[in-house]
């Protein structure tokens, strides 16, 4: 496939898992369905179990029937037609020609399509990247939800009992990365959102930073919680991460602390359309290096700061821009989450979501950064 643009476009996809296709449809499906967009016309085909709702929530301008399409395919055959040539079927009858489809058209489809399909050079639709009022409060409710399950955990941590081995005790059990998880994960059911491999992580597992965490949770011992639920209303992601200790910090934790927090402030005050990102996440990557953190291997595994500076945030968990990647522009929501990690002393993670403004930068989450509790 060509990697160019033209006026006719193309999804075939599940829109639950596809945020282009949710994007252009307004329309949960957990099964592929077809959307085309024809000089200007958006239209969607949809089964016939599906034209009900379809027609109470999709936001499009013409709704076609799957099954009528697989009738008129199959004619006088005893099995039903594969998927792909329904598709080919209504693209012929629309006289389509030339359509740009997403990079992650499914290759088992375009071999059965006689249509020249193309491919964006960037997002498929490029206006996702700048989000609108509406989305910022979308983005905002996903974010409450997000601090309903902080703030679970917060209280439990502060509930909890310190046992003569240094393990937390809660309800009269040593409280685990899995309990507190799942009580995170219950919160945020109940704030009406979806988790999604919510991460607790103690001691040396917080140094790697997609460790979820298991186990269990000890005082004394940062304690990384990122959390990223979906509000399955809107589609759109929370996303926020705190490191805290229960008990009593030692002085080089706190110092790690306070060097991550004061990156992440550093990074908050840079942040404004116009400024290239990775000067960004050299300055952090300067004053984690200024204050003797270096990031380097150590024994073989990567220690200091190792990871991005932050990530697009929206209909996808990580969507584009990558901070550190891209030249800011005004009202592109992103996340800012700058860590430290060096094994046996433990790993440091600050995340919030902010909007990015002509001005700066203006914070959406709103749940304090607090090291002891």
């Amino acid at each position: 496939m060509k990697r160019k643009q033209n006026g006719t476009r193309l999804i075939v996809a599940a829109s639950d898992q596809d945020a282009d296709m949710f994007y252009a449809t307004k329309f949960w499906a957990g099964d592929p369905f077809i959307f085309l967009q024809q000089n200007g016309k958006r239209t969607i085909v949809l089964s016939d179990l599906e034209m009900g709702r379809g027609r109470r929530t999709a936001k499009v301008d013409e709704f076609v029937s799957y099954n009528q399409l697989e009738r008129e395919v199959q004619g006088k055959d005893r099995q039903s037609p594969a998927f792909e040539k329904v598709i080919a079927h209504f693209l012929r009858k629309r006289k389509v020609k030339r359509a740009t489809v997403p990079s992650s058209f499914p290759l088992g489809y375009a071999r059965e399509l006689d249509v020249d399909l193309t491919t964006t050079n960037g997002m498929f639709w490029p206006q996702r990247a700048a989000k609108t009022d509406e989305e910022l409060k979308m983005i905002g409710h996903a974010l409450r939800i997000t601090e309903a399950g902080m703030q679970r955990a917060m209280d439990i941590l502060r509930r909890s009992t310190i046992a003569r081995d240094k393990k937390l005790k809660w309800n009269g059990k040593t409280l685990t990365s899995e309990i507190l998880r799942a009580e995170i994960d219950t919160a945020m059911l109940h704030a009406g959102g979806t988790p999604t491999n919510t991460i607790v992580a103690g001691g040396d597992q917080a140094c790697d930073p997609h460790e979820r965490g298991s186990g269990p949770l000890r005082a004394n011992e940062l304690i990384i919680f990122d959390i990223f639920p979906r509000d399955p209303k809107s589609g759109y992601w929370g996303d926020m991460t705190r490191t805290v200790v229960r008990g009593k910090a030692s002085e080089p934790q706190r110092k790690l602390w306070n060097t991550v927090k004061d990156g992440q402030e550093l990074a908050l005050k840079r942040i404004k359309a116009g400024v290239d990102g990775m000067s960004i996440h050299k300055a952090i990557q300067k004053l984690f290096d200024d204050r003797g953190y270096k990031t380097e291997k150590r024994n073989g595994k990567d220690v200091g700061f190792f990871h991005g500076t932050g990530h697009g945030l929206g209909l996808e968990i990580h969507e584009y821009p990558r901070l550190q990647k891209v030249v800011l522009q005004d009202r592109q929501v992103v996340t800012v989450e700058p860590g430290l990690y060096y094994p046996g002393l433990g790993g440091v993670r600050i995340e919030d979501v902010v909007v990015v403004t002509k001005k700066g930068c203006k914070i959406l989450s709103r749940f304090p950064k607090q090291l002891e509790i």
